[in-house]
């Protein structure tokens, strides 16, 4: 069991019951999934862009990810339905947890002048986005060998039913989240 999990039954799940009142242990919010994606626009002209993002996402998410496609024709941008646009990966249980931890503890830190991430991010339902403009912050990623900074967009879906909910667990998870 990794130590984020151990963390969030030891301390989290206590903590959680104690500020909202629940009765059972299964009414207490928890991470469900996140969800790694990177959108490549690029990939309309340059076939080799979707191959070097998707070795990178690859890398740092120890998971093969998923082409996403675009859902309709735009013209302005010489874009047809079923063009590849993007890719994501889809976290959960084990890998997830290993990720979180590898995120708050290893990845945000290295970001220059970091002083938190912001907390507006919620969705009004207890879910969580973070933008990251390079993944050459992750340290699975070396430096000489890509080809471009790319940015890649977190979603981290929690079971929480408020955005209040939510931010109480993740902060209890450790996200460095900064008061507006």
């Amino acid at each position: 069991m990794s130590r984020l999990r151990e963390r969030y039954k030891k301390e989290v799940i206590p903590s959680l019951m104690k500020l909202y009142g629940y009765k059972n242990i299964m009414q207490v919010p928890r991470l469900d999934k996140m969800v790694l994606s990177i959108g490549l626009g690029e990939a309309i002209q340059n076939a080799k862009a979707l191959e070097a993002a998707e070795s990178d996402l690859a890398a740092i998410s120890g998971q093969h990810p998923v082409t996403t496609r675009a859902k309709r024709s735009i013209a302005s941008f010489k874009l047809r339905t079923g063009m590849p646009i993007g890719l994501k990966v889809t976290l959960r249980g084990e890998r997830m947890y290993d990720f979180f931890d590898k995120l708050v503890n290893a990845v945000l830190p290295r970001i220059r002048e970091f002083q938190g991430v912001p907390r507006n991010s919620f969705d009004g339902r207890g879910n969580y986005s973070l933008g990251l403009k390079e993944q050459i912050v992750f340290p699975e990623i070396d430096y000489d060998k890509i080809d471009k900074v790319r940015g890649l967009e977190v979603s981290i879906i929690t079971t929480a039913r408020t955005d209040e909910e939510g931010r109480h667990l993740l902060e209890l998870l450790g996200m460095p989240l900064v008061k507006d």
